[in-house]
């Protein structure tokens, strides 16, 4: 099944994406040894849990298997504290030809300098994009109210970030990381609101008569997508964040649409809408034009994701549950992650274009979890304290 899924979608990557996963591994099973050995933490608390955090990062990668003795590279350096953080030096040596990938310097706080350190070997070693210094936010329940929160890469370093006491719903970042978009009821009925992280500011965003959802904000960070009911049934409107227009892209009387989520290039939007009797998946042009239907498979598909990859995630339903499927957007090609018996919602893809952060519902609770499209089974980020929903991953 490994085997399938990796040809599966080698088949529905680009060109460029199956020459970087050739070049890498030979089989969905095979992971580069590296050894830590020759890196050396102090023996503080902070120090040790930089050592921590990038052994899991480097195993969570996909690519790689952190070990302590043998490998094919080697990571050498120190660790130490500083101040009220740490200092850490790191050079990546390949074994067979000693020759070393890069030897960099790490300041600040242990999590997040792992973090970074760890994103740095895979790219060494793999040529891939990592993804331990993205943040994650997601919505959770563990005050009694949703409530949008954040999490690092691996479901720690949890930070509630709004206190309404209402229901919020579809957090979305902005492309640089400094903002997060989403629906709101703190005025009782949707808003779509934004939050500015570095001034720790919130915004209304929309606030029209009705329904104010869906809000996805473009590559280049000058538009946003969104869905409102202001001039009736919910469709799909695009506003300009600087002058504020609205232009409406979609005008489906007896339909209802939802879930916009951008192309790459900012050129194409894919979103929800049940046009055609049940919740399928359809692109538009950003300029407007006839929708084309992509998802043919599953009663309903829903909540998509639009990866850097160029691949669309989704949660795609049959036979009762909510699985993970990824679509080629020009063929319409399909594959489903294989998991398990619960369901998997609110696909969201990591800056590597390998993994995706859903959420895992099972006995009326939902739990954070990591899914590799490659070969890594799922692993839990988060669970317990409450329930949690709807993650979306930063780009950087």
């Amino acid at each position: 099944m490994k085997k399938y899924l990796l040809l599966s979608l080698c088949i529905l990557l680009p060109a460029s994406a199956l020459h970087a996963q050739v070049r890498v591994v030979k089989s969905a099973d095979r992971k580069i040894p590296v050894d830590l050995s020759g890196l050396r933490p102090a023996g503080d608390a902070a120090s040790q849990l930089f050592f921590q955090t990038l052994e899991k990062d480097l195993r969570l990668s996909g690519w790689l298997e952190p070990v302590r003795s043998g490998g094919e590279f080697r990571v050498n350096g120190s660790v130490s504290p500083s101040g009220d953080g740490l200092k850490a030096g790191g050079q990546v040596v390949r074994l067979n030809d000693q020759a070393v990938l890069f030897s960099k310097n790490y300041a600040g706080q242990p999590r997040a300098s792992a973090h970074r350190m760890a994103d740095d070997i895979v790219e060494a070693v793999t040529g891939h994009k990592g993804f331990a210094s993205m943040r994650i936010v997601l919505v959770g329940n563990r005050t009694g109210a949703k409530e949008l929160y954040t999490c690092d890469s691996t479901g720690e370093n949890v930070r509630q970030l709004t206190d309404e006491k209402r229901i919020v719903v579809g957090p979305n970042w902005g492309p640089d990381g400094k903002s997060i978009v989403y629906t709101s009821y703190v005025r009782n009925f949707p808003d779509v609101c934004r939050i500015d992280l570095t001034r720790k500011k919130r915004e209304l965003l929309s606030g029209y008569g009705g329904l104010n959802t869906g809000a996805a904000v473009s590559p280049n960070g000058k538009e946003v997508a969104l869905i409102l009911s202001k001039d009736g049934n919910p469709d799909l409107y695009i506003r300009n964040l600087r002058g504020k227009t609205v232009t409406r892209l979609t005008a489906t009387p007896r339909a209802i649409e939802a879930s916009p989520s951008w192309s790459p290039d900012g050129e194409h939007l894919v979103y929800v809408s049940d046009t055609g009797g049940s919740p399928q998946l359809y692109i538009i042009s950003r300029s407007g034009g006839k929708p084309r239907r992509i998802s043919s498979r599953g009663a309903e598909n829903v909540a998509p994701d639009w990866g850097s990859n160029g691949l669309i995630a989704c949660a795609s339903k049959s036979g009762g549950c909510y699985s993970i499927a990824i679509i080629q957007p020009f063929n319409g090609q399909t594959v489903y992650l294989t998991t398990d018996d619960a369901d998997y919602e609110d696909p969201s893809w990591t800056p590597d274009g390998r993994h995706l952060v859903a959420a895992r519902s099972s006995n009326h609770q939902s739990a954070l979890y990591l899914l590799d499209t490659v070969s890594d089974r799922p692993v839990a980020l988060l669970h317990g304290g409450g329930s949690w929903y709807a993650p979306a991953c930063s780009s950087q």
